[in-house]
């Protein structure tokens, strides 16, 4: 699968629903009612979204056998950000953009969505096509896998792969995997690996 055959379509759509993008017990990313969206296609199929509304990032904690280690993190989604996978389920749950509800988001124009979307899309896909990622590994736009994309306050992007028990996350002050009990999870202020029951935690 090459980077470079993702397309952006050029129609605004909203949710007709409050929604959860994906949900496991190592965090969830859900976005509310009327949130703006506009598709990204492979080969005229449906295989992500760029979406625009107001949602939340929940992260996760460590879990050892001394109990949670670190705390739960909750980050506003109020700028547009990126998903690939799971796309013919969430298809299901969107209607065309009216023009209020661009104007709700403070967008003047469809186009004007259109070009912040495509600025993201290019951000991401610019990375993908020198290598960011090597491969298309987690199965994003096949349906057993997504990737999310979220611009941060440097104005990079963290990212967040899953597929089944395998996670990657990717952000400014903290780095996250985890593979079934596998974890290690990074923060300027410490180092947190568990695996198999055993635990240790070193302090930066």
């Amino acid at each position: 699968m090459m980077w470079e055959n993702y397309q952006l379509d050029t129609t605004a759509l909203k949710t007709t629903e409050t929604m959860t993008l994906w949900r496991t017990e190592k965090g969830t990313v859900e976005i509310g009612k009327n949130t703006l969206a506009i598709p990204i296609k492979l080969n005229d199929q449906r295989k992500g979204y760029i979406f625009h509304g107001h949602g939340k990032l929940l992260d996760t904690i460590v879990e050892t056998q001394e109990g949670a280690v670190g705390k739960p993190v909750e980050s506003e989604l109020n700028e547009p950000f990126l998903m690939l996978g799971d796309a013919e389920e969430i298809q299901q749950h969107l209607s065309t953009a009216a023009k209020e509800d661009l104007t709700k988001m403070g967008y003047g124009s469809e186009k004007e969505f259109l070009d912040k979307a495509e600025a993201l899309f290019d951000q991401f896909f610019g990375k993908m096509r020198m290598n960011y990622y090597q491969c298309c590994d987690c199965g994003c736009g096949d349906g057993d896998g997504v990737i999310f994309a979220l611009p941060n306050e440097a104005g990079k992007l963290d990212i967040l792969v899953a597929k089944g028990s395998k996670l990657v996350y990717k952000a400014v002050n903290k780095g996250f995997v985890s593979n079934k009990d596998k974890v290690v999870l990074k923060t300027p202020e410490e180092v947190i690996v568990s695996s198999d029951q055993k635990s240790f935690v070193i302090k930066e």
